[in-house]
């Protein structure tokens, strides 16, 4: 992929997209069920662009243990608060770990920590794509945090949601 997903709102879309389907894979690995994961699960991992890439550009330099350990607590903490909400507006969850040994009110797995902080770690990398940040070799500068301009000013490039090869 070349270019920069410097809108929000383009990159929300990207978690989303990216986490329903590799969930959709896990959950075909894990249990054979050849349909994929529910699409309200998109919203929710679509939240990683307004929670994750603050707290990845603030643990970025610390190790990897502790990177880890901050990123599964933080996806069990957001999957058991959307459950809760999507139990209370919808009256389901696409998901269901009620009869899961480890379950918390049916809504999060605590054996699944260990894989939601690798997740955690995937997702530095996708983070670091979408934005440019790390090792680009691209003259392209990037995005700016949030808050500011989408894109800052440059010698004659604009920043679009995808620019194409």
């Amino acid at each position: 992929m070349r270019g920069q997903l410097c809108r929000p709102g383009v990159r929300f879309l990207a978690y989303g997209l990216a986490g329903w389907t590799l969930d959709s894979l896990f959950v075909w690995a894990h249990t054979g069920r050849r349909r994929p994961s529910g699409l309200l699960n998109v919203p929710v991992y679509g939240l990683a662009q307004p929670l994750f890439e603050p707290l990845h550009d603030r643990v970025r330099r610390r190790p990897l243990v502790l990177r880890a350990a901050v990123y599964g607590v933080g996806v069990l903490g957001v999957e058991y608060a959307c459950g809760r909400l999507l139990r209370r507006f919808v009256g389901r969850v696409p998901w269901d770990y009620g009869d899961a040994r480890f379950g918390v009110d049916g809504l999060v797995r605590l054996d699944y920590l260990p894989l939601w902080a690798a997740y955690g770690l995937g997702l530095e990398r996708f983070h670091d794509l979408l934005t440019r940040r790390a090792g680009a070799s691209s003259p392209r500068r990037p995005c700016r945090a949030a808050g500011s301009r989408a894109c800052p000013p440059g010698r004659g490039w604009r920043c679009r949601s995808i620019r194409r090869a």
